[in-house]
C-alpha cells in the first residue's frame, strides 16, 4: 500500500529540474501541480526564477502542462501571466487529469513525468497511472486549509517510508536514478 506514495525522484524545487536531465530520460512533457509546486499558493504571480525555468523548458521543446485539482477559473487566473496549458479539476489522486493531458497533447506515459509537492495527490496519481513522478519540497510552508489535512496523513506515510528506506530525508538538486 505504501508503495503508492513512493516518488520516482525527490528534488528540492521544480527549478532544479533541468531540461538535459529530462531529455536524457526521453521526457517530452512535464505535468506539474500548481500550488506550492510551480507557484506559491498565496502568490500567483510566480517568480523570475520560474520564468527562467519555463524558458529553459521551452527552448528544449519540453512541454509544461499544469494538472491541478483547482477549478478552471482559479487555474486560468493563476496562469494568466505565464501562458501555460492546463487541466483543471484533475481529481488527483485519481488519474483523470493525467489521462486528459496525455490525450489532449498526444503524449504517451513514457513521454511524461508528474511533478508535485504532495504524496497523497500528485505522487499517488502518477503511481496509479503508472508514470514517473518527482516530489518537490513545497515552495512555502503554509498551505491552504484543505491541504493541511493531507499534510497530516502525509507525515504518517513519510515516517513509514523513511523507516523502511523508501524515502530520502534530504532533498536533492538533480534526478538520481536508484
Amino acid at each position: 500500500m505504501f508503495a503508492t506514495f513512493q516518488p520516482t525522484w525527490q528534488i528540492e524545487s521544480i527549478y532544479d529540474l533541468k531540461a538535459s536531465q529530462l531529455k536524457k530520460r526521453n521526457i517530452k512533457a512535464v505535468l506539474t501541480d500548481l500550488d506550492n509546486t510551480l507557484i506559491a499558493w498565496n502568490n500567483p504571480d510566480g517568480t523570475p526564477m520560474l520564468r527562467e525555468w519555463l524558458q529553459e523548458m521551452k527552448k528544449a521543446n519540453i512541454l509544461v502542462i499544469v494538472v491541478s485539482n483547482n477549478n478552471h477559473a482559479r487555474v486560468k487566473k493563476a496562469l494568466a501571466k505565464l501562458d501555460l496549458p492546463f487541466i483543471s479539476r484533475a481529481l488527483k489522486p485519481f488519474s483523470r487529469g493525467l489521462r486528459l493531458a496525455l490525450k489532449r497533447y498526444n503524449l504517451t506515459k513514457a513521454d511524461v513525468v508528474m511533478v508535485g509537492d504532495q504524496l497523497l495527490t500528485d505522487v499517488a496519481a502518477a503511481n496509479h497511472f503508472k508514470i514517473r513522478s518527482i516530489l518537490v519540497k513545497p515552495i512555502v510552508e503554509s498551505d491552504a486549509w484543505n491541504t493541511k489535512i493531507n499534510r497530516f496523513f502525509e507525515g504518517i506515510i513519510k515516517n513509514y517510508l523513511i523507516k523502511n528506506n523508501h524515502f530520502e530525508t534530504r532533498w536533492g538538486h538533480k534526478l538520481n536514478d536508484r
